[in-house]
């Protein structure tokens, strides 16, 4: 049994006549007709039906229609195995970016760009959504990467990941808020903030969950007065008086552009981490594959600090 046998007697079904299936595989028809008596003679049935007007298949043929579509899908596959292991990736790729993960120290779009130029055949959809979102839309397959905000140091259920960032998150308020005094010191309880009015990330974010649960293991439920996207945006709303903005922190130099003051929180600590994010069962395509080999290449992980 040879492979252009199943794909003869596949097209002479799909055009329900020996001519023009001859002239869509761009052979002679006596060929093609030789080749389909040949993979008959072989199994000992007729697959076609050739009486009427139009081939049609023999009850045995069409019992054995899904069995050549099988065996031609495999060889495909193997065809495409082999020019991705020769670099010839190709496909579709999805990626969700939780907001404020693109930093000059993760350079997100340079991956990328490179990989575009590296791999021309994979289209990137890019998606942006909160963090526990798009890990149930990794667990469900409609995502095939993420970079997330994680809460804890372990990944959740159905989700594996490779922490990127993990930095303390601190109370930034502006340089005129009572919490700022010649004695500020350079940590803060968080029960201090029990009282203030919080400047946060939105819910499904991972340090809006670290916020929640320290505030809950410091006996309050925070108040939360405003919420963005962007950490940046979280500054200037504190830097302007609008509250305490709790968010993952900053250099020295980007608080005093910002005009805020950053003091470290404690009692519990709270850290503000970026995870690399893929389903717990490994990426779905080759595509998606090398993609997330590029990005845990160029994204080495880091050593996550407890709370």
């Amino acid at each position: 049994m040879e492979l252009r046998q199943l794909q003869y007697f596949l097209t002479v079904v799909e055009e329900g006549s020996f001519t023009r299936a001859a002239a869509r595989l761009h052979v002679a028809q006596p060929g093609v007709s030789a080749q389909i008596r040949l993979l008959e003679k072989e199994l000992g049935q007729p697959l076609l039906d050739r009486s009427g007007r139009r081939v049609s298949t023999t009850e045995v043929g069409e019992a054995t229609l899904a069995y050549a579509r099988a065996a031609l899908a495999a060889v495909a596959g193997m065809r495409q195995t082999v020019d991705e292991f020769t670099g010839l990736v190709r496909g579709h790729v999805t990626l969700g970016i939780v907001s404020g993960a693109t930093t000059e120290s993760y350079d997100l779009a340079g991956v990328l760009a490179d990989f575009h130029d590296d791999h021309p055949r994979v289209e990137i959809s890019l998606t942006e959504d909160t963090s526990a979102r798009m890990c149930d839309a990794l667990r469900r397959g409609a995502l095939d990467l993420a970079v997330v905000g994680v809460a804890d140091a372990t990944p959740p259920p159905g989700v594996d990941f490779q922490i990127v960032i993990d930095t303390p998150l601190v109370a930034a308020v502006s340089t005129r808020h009572p919490l700022v005094t010649p004695e500020v010191p350079p940590e803060l309880a968080l029960l201090a903030l029990a009282d203030q009015p919080l400047i946060s990330l939105p819910r499904g974010t991972g340090s809006r969950s670290a916020l929640e649960r320290g505030c809950e293991r410091a006996g309050f439920t925070p108040r939360i007065a405003f919420e963005a996207a962007e950490p940046l945006l979280l500054a200037r709303l504190a830097a302007r008086g609008l509250g305490v903005a709790v968010l993952p922190e900053p250099s020295e130099d980007t608080a005093a552009a910002l005009g805020v003051h950053a003091v470290r929180l404690t009692a519990p600590r709270l850290r503000g981490r970026i995870a690399l994010a893929w389903p717990a069962e490994g990426p779905a395509t080759p595509a998606a594959k090398a993609l997330l080999t590029r990005l845990r290449q160029a994204l080495p992980p880091v050593t996550p600090m407890e709370p």
